[in-house]
C-alpha cells in the first residue's frame, strides 16, 4: 500500500507513519506538510533516508500540487493536516477555515478525479470536539449530532460534513475518525500535557483554565495510530469511527499527576481565565470500533503519562528549542498576563 499522508510532521500524523511503516515494512508513505509552527522535520529524522519514505513541503490548499501527490499512485490519503490548538482558533479563526475547511475540499476534488481510474480510500481525521460539550453523565456515540463550541471544532465539522457529502454524492470510498483527546511523544508544547510536563521540568507554573474541572478522555498516541490503521484497512467505507482511551480525567488530575511524577510541588498550579466556549466535558464511546474491527486501546492512562514523560525528559533539546522561539511569544501572550480567578476556586478544585 502506498499512502499519501497530510500533516505528517506534526503530533499524531509523526507517530502515525512511524507506526505505519514499523509494522506494514513492505508499504510506502509520501508526506505531505506545510511545515507551520506545529510542523517539524526532527520529529521523523530517523526516516529521512529510508526509500520507504518521502517528504515534500506542500499546502493542502494547493489544488495543482495535490493533484499532482494524488497522481502518484497512492492507495490511500490520510488527512492530519490541520490547525488544531482552540485557543488560536480564537484569536484568529480564518487560517482554520482556509486549512481545515477549504484544504480538505482540495484533498477530496483531487481523489475524485483520480477516482474513475484508481480508488483511492480517503480517511479523515477528525475530533471529538465536533459533538460539543457533555454533561455529566454519558458519552459520544457516532450518531450524537454535531455541535461545534469553538472556532477550531466548527471547522472540523464543516470538513467532516465535506467527506460525507463527496461519500454519498460521488461514491468517494471515504471514512471519518473522531478521537479524544491524545498525549505521547513529539506534541508541541503548547497542548496541555506538554505545557504542563516541560513547565513542571524547569519548576514554572503550570497554568490550569477556571477551575480545573473540565474533564477529557485521555488515548496515548500510539494506541491511536493502532484504530487508524485498523480503520484505513477494514473500516467500512462512509462510516464514522470514534477512538478513545476510555481514560476521563479532569485538566486538574492531569496536571496533579505529572507533578508527582516528576516530583514537583502542587504549588506550582496556577489557575487562570478560562477561555471561550470552553466544552466541559468530553466522553467517548468506542464500541463501535472495537465491535466491528476488535480495536481497543492497549496503555493506560497511568502507563502513557510515564512513558511520556519521561519521553520529554530525554528530549529536553526538541522542546526547549520550540519554547524559547515563537511559541514562548504566544505563550506569554496566553497565559502570563491573565488575572488569577477568585480564591473560591482554588478552594473548590482542592489545590494543595
Amino acid at each position: 500500500m502506498k499512502v499519501l499522508v497530510t500533516g505528517g510532521c506534526g503530533f499524531i500524523g509523526s507517530n502515525f507513519i512511524r507506526y505505519f511503516l514499523k509494522f506494514h515494512p513492505d508499504d510506502s508513505v509520501i508526506n505531505v506538510d506545510k511545515l507551520t509552527y506545529a510542523g517539524n522535520l526532527e520529529n521523523l529524522s530517523e526516516l529521512s533516508h529510508s526509500p520507504l519514505y518521502q517528504f515534500i513541503k506542500g499546502d493542502i490548499t494547493d489544488a495543482p500540487r495535490v493533484q499532482d501527490l494524488v497522481s502518484m499512485g497512492v492507495d490511500a490519503v490520510i488527512n492530519f493536516a490541520a490547525e488544531s490548538h482552540v485557543d488560536r482558533s480564537i484569536e484568529d479563526p480564518s487560517a482554520f477555515v482556509k486549512t481545515n475547511v477549504f484544504g480538505t475540499f482540495v484533498l477530496l476534488e483531487a481523489v475524485r478525479k483520480f477516482s474513475p481510474k484508481q480508488e483511492i480510500r480517503f480517511l479523515q481525521v477528525s475530533t471529538d470536539e465536533v459533538y460539543g460539550s457533555l454533561g455529566e453523565t454519558g458519552a459520544f456515540t457516532e450518531q450524537t449530532p454535531l455541535a461545534p463550541n469553538s472556532p477550531y471544532s466548527a471547522s472540523k465539522t464543516a470538513a467532516d460534513m465535506m467527506v460525507r457529502a463527496y461519500h454519498r454524492t460521488y461514491g468517494l470510498p471515504a471514512l471519518i475518525t473522531r478521537c479524544s483527546n491524545n498525549f505521547g511523544p513529539y506534541q508541541f508544547p503548547e497542548k496541555l500535557i506538554p505545557l504542563m510536563i516541560s513547565n513542571a521540568i524547569e519548576a514554572q507554573d503550570l497554568p490550569i483554565y477556571g477551575d480545573g474541572m473540565h474533564i477529557r478522555d485521555w488515548i496515548y498516541v500510539e494506541d491511536h495510530c493502532c484504530a487508524l490503521d485498523a480503520v484505513l484497512r477494514h473500516g467500512r467505507e462512509g462510516e464514522v469511527y470514534n477512538i478513545g482511551g476510555g481514560s476521563e480525567m479532569p485538566n486538574l488530575s492531569v496536571a496533579k499527576a505529572i507533578l508527582d511524577r516528576l516530583g514537583r510541588p502542587h504549588s506550582l498550579l496556577r489557575f487562570v481565565t478560562d477561555r471561550p466556549g470552553h466544552d466541559r466535558r468530553y466522553a467517548i464511546d468506542f464500541s463501535k470500533i472495537e465491535r466491528e474491527l476488535g480495536w481497543k486501546p492497549s496503555v493506560s492512562f497511568e502507563e502513557g503519562i510515564a512513558l511520556t514523560v519521561d519521553w520529554y525528559l530525554a528530549h529536553r533539546e526538541w522542546w526547549k528549542k520550540i519554547k524559547t522561539g515563537e511559541y514562548l511569544t504566544y505563550y506569554d501572550r496566553m497565559y502570563k498576563n491573565r488575572p488569577l480567578p477568585p480564591p473560591c476556586r482554588e478552594e473548590k478544585a482542592g489545590v494543595e
